[in-house]
């Protein structure tokens, strides 16, 4: 396993591995890493030669600098698990002005529409940001494949528009959401909540689950108001939006379903920590 972290000594060792004629595979992290992000690596490891898993948090995608702030940094503990993973891996960890080059702003982007919808409501430039560092990424990496997990689903559909769009060359696999015992979809910022919280945290995907079963058979207008009314009542979360949306396009249902494939979306808060997930209702 290699650890680098400048842009030209990887760019060096990715020519190399490119003349070999490796398959190159590609996780992106912003550390803090978890099962979810190990198992993300493993998929890579079976799909290619060689992966390289960056650790990186991206200042341009935070509206909120309390939460970059306050974002885990766990760069020897994330090294440390990658080592017993066993696999032929490549660390990249730049530092924001080494990836950035001095300039620390994020380019503008267009995806279709996609950037509006859910998260892009309450994030303000969060996926400029993305977008931003992810084109980056891949133009240094140059991978064959690059791994997302669907927990951040609008993200991955937004990573996949980008490619086609700057004709990047890259796959893009998106892989299950990786969850805890409880059903709690597993994110860095669980490592926030306090043991009650993350137990209780259950209540999330319990909501999705019902939800799921409730899609056909109630309008999304009701299944809405009912998802609104149990955070309502309950005392530890507090609901920022639910949304039952078109996988493709991410907007929002109407009357019409046909042969569309839909999910439902949700994000909620415990006090200043924020939780997404969502699930595939008829697919």
């Amino acid at each position: 396993m290699q650890i680098i972290k400048e842009k030209a000594a990887l760019r060096e060792v990715i020519s190399k591995l490119k003349s070999e004629d490796s398959r190159i595979g590609f996780v992106p992290t912003m550390g803090a890493l978890h099962n979810g992000h190990l198992s993300l690596v493993r998929q890579a490891a079976t799909d290619c030669d060689v992966v390289v898993v960056s650790i990186f948090i991206n200042p341009t995608q935070f509206d909120n600098t309390t939460d970059l702030d306050n974002y885990p940094r766990t760069l020897d503990s994330d090294v440390k698990k990658l080592e017993e993973l066993d696999l032929n891996l490549i660390i990249f960890t730049p530092t924001a002005i080494e990836l950035y080059n001095k300039q620390i702003v994020s380019e503008h982007f267009q995806f279709d529409g996609l950037e509006y919808e859910m998260e892009g409501k309450f994030r303000n430039g969060h996926f400029d940001g993305v977008g931003t560092v992810v084109k980056k990424l891949f133009e240094i990496v140059q991978p064959d494949k690059a791994f997302f997990g669907e927990k951040d689903f609008q993200q991955l559909q937004i990573i996949k528009t980008l490619v086609k769009r700057y004709q990047l060359g890259v796959e893009v696999i998106g892989c299950p959401i990786y969850r805890e015992n409880n059903g709690l979809a597993r994110s860095s910022r669980n490592e926030r909540l306090t043991p009650k919280i993350r137990l209780e945290a259950s209540f999330i995907h319990e909501t999705l689950l019902k939800v799921k079963d409730k899609f056909g058979t109630e309008s999304a207008n009701q299944i809405a108001i009912w998802v609104e009314n149990e955070f309502k009542a309950h005392p530890y979360f507090k609901l920022e939006y639910f949304e039952i949306a078109d996988s493709e396009t991410l907007k929002p249902i109407t009357t019409e379903i046909g042969d569309k494939k839909f999910r439902a979306f949700i994000a909620v808060y415990s006090e200043d920590i924020r939780l997404i997930d969502n699930i595939a209702l008829n697919y």
